[in-house]
C-alpha cells in the first residue's frame, strides 16, 4: 500500500485518467473528489462489499433455480 501525505486542494494522479482531489478535513473525517473515465465505476468499499454480496446471492439462487427447473423437467 503507497501512503501519500496530502493537503486540501492538492492531487494525486493513478494514471493517466484517474486523479484524486483532497477537499476537506473536518476532524475525522476527508472529502475527497474522484475524476475518473466513465467506464471506471468508483463505489465506496461498503458499497463495493454490498454489491458483491448480492451478486453472489443472486448467483446461487439462479444456479438452485436451474437445477429445479431441470429436475422438473424444463430446458
Amino acid at each position: 500500500m503507497l501512503i501519500l501525505s496530502r493537503k486540501v486542494d492538492e492531487k494525486i494522479k493513478i494514471g493517466e485518467d484517474i486523479t484524486i482531489t483532497l477537499i476537506e478535513v473536518r476532524g475525522d473525517q476527508v472529502k475527497i473528489g474522484v475524476e475518473a473515465p466513465k467506464n471506471v465505476k468508483v463505489f465506496r468499499q461498503e458499497v463495493f462489499d454490498a454489491i458483491q454480496t448480492e451478486n453472489r446471492e443472486a448467483a446461487a439462487n439462479s444456479q438452485t433455480l436451474e437445477a429445479l427447473s431441470k429436475f422438473l423437467g424444463g430446458n
